[in-house]
């Protein structure tokens, strides 16, 4: 008994640090990037500062 309640709390402790890893990976592709943005566009050459 105590084996497959060691295993259960592995599983359960990979499937926190999975959820983690992909929460902050979504968090970090949604935030603004730092820095210059440069746009060519119809209206000519934008540069804005972030």
């Amino acid at each position: 008994m105590p084996g497959n309640r060691n295993l259960m709390f592995l599983i359960i402790g990979a499937l926190v640090v999975v959820v983690g890893v992909l929460g902050y990976n979504l968090y970090e592709a949604k935030k603004e990037p730092k820095g210059v943005q440069i746009n060519v566009g119809p209206d000519g050459l934008k540069i804005q500062n972030k």
